[in-house]
């Protein structure tokens, strides 16, 4: 229990932490800001108050069009959540060069809100031209994810070795941690800000901006919101359900981890989509979006356990190829095992209040 109740706060901080924020260069910011020849101004919040749309942490004055009537058609809407979205990540990439708390995750959960919405709203925005953008949004998300592995895997691990008694940590165990992770997390940022200074990332950015104020438009695009936005969220719903479904029927070990990593970006979906369809379904969408959340959120957890073992197999190894005790590893890598069979009762039960039907009756 020990262990659980540290790695809950550790996972909190890491939400909601925050650390000074170190200003860009001038000729950064100049030249991150700057549009190419053909492309439209950056999509840049105004600095006072308020956000603009569910599913952003950025703040200032709503941007143009971002706040669409629940009459509105179906591509206003999208189109608003994308225009925030894409700010956001403008707005996240001078405080991940900074090395800001946290900042690495937002960017690339706002890479995964941009994905989800280019891959859930098809017959809004037809995903045949979008598909060079979500895969450069992709390939943009796998950066910031080896990054944040780096930032959050040894704070998970020691957090829970804080659980093990100290006289079964045997060696120098937090040391080993630290300095394993250390070198991956500055190998990994490295690489990060080498692609913020690439011409593949400004031509992303570029492509993000026009996509985001005039996106090719599919055959409901002009239809209301409220009759096409639902549909698309009870089909990543539906995904979800199969995926949970058959996570549970799959043995454990690896087959039910991978299979519930899986139903993860289902849920995740669902949640996003149901956040960008919220100026048109109002608090029914709010409500089904958070239910969503809590089932990412657990199984997120569990997949922290699953990297947790990799790692504490890996720092095994290494301790005993350089003649340490390389039992307290062990040990770790147990309790990360009992934490992901916790976990996955829990999500379980999550799942089944998440999954019931008054949930989801906005969207029939």
């Amino acid at each position: 229990m020990a262990v659980n109740s540290t790695q809950t706060r550790t996972r909190s901080n890491a939400r909601t932490g925050r650390s000074p924020q170190t200003p860009a260069t001038p000729a950064a910011s100049a030249r991150r800001t700057r549009p190419g020849p053909e492309a439209p101004a950056p999509l840049q919040p105004a600095p006072i108050a308020g956000s603009p749309i569910a599913g952003s942490p950025i703040t200032g004055s709503p941007i143009a069009g971002s706040r669409p009537k629940p009459s509105a058609s179906a591509a206003d809407v999208v189109k608003a959540y994308l225009k925030v979205q894409v700010a956001t990540l403008r707005s996240l990439e001078p405080k991940v060069r900074a090395d800001e708390f946290d900042s690495v995750h937002q960017m690339r959960v706002t890479t995964r809100r941009l994905r989800a919405t280019l891959r859930s709203f098809g017959p809004v925005i037809p995903r045949s031209a979008t598909r060079k953008v979500a895969a450069e949004l992709k390939w943009l998300g796998g950066l910031l994810g080896e990054a944040r592995d780096g930032e959050v895997m040894p704070r998970h691990l020691l957090a829970s070795l804080e659980a093990v008694p100290v006289e079964l940590l045997i060696g120098p165990v937090q040391a080993r941690v630290q300095g394993h992770f250390a070198p991956r997390r500055a190998s990994a940022r490295e690489v990060v800000i080498e692609a913020f200074d690439s011409a593949r990332y400004a031509a992303l950015l570029g492509d993000l901006d026009r996509l985001a104020l005039d996106p090719p438009l599919g055959p409901q695009a002009g239809a209301p919101a409220r009759d096409v936005l639902p549909a698309a969220v009870r089909k990543a719903y539906r995904q979800a359900n199969r995926r949970m479904r058959r996570a549970r029927q799959e043995p454990r070990g690896q087959a039910r981890d991978v299979a519930l990593h899986e139903a993860r970006k289902s849920a995740r979906r669902a949640r996003y989509a149901a956040e960008a369809a919220r100026p048109a379904s109002g608090k029914a969408a709010r409500k089904f979006g958070r239910q969503m959340k809590k089932v990412q959120s657990v199984i997120g957890d569990h997949q922290d356990t699953v990297i947790a073992r990799q790692a504490a197999r890996e720092l095994g190894i290494g301790a005993h190829l350089a003649g340490e005790n390389a039992f307290t590893y062990g040990l770790l890598h147990e309790q990360e095992r009992h934490q992901a069979e916790r976990l996955q009762g829990r999500a379980r039960t999550v799942w089944k209040k998440a999954s019931r039907p008054r949930h989801r009756t906005w969207m029939r």
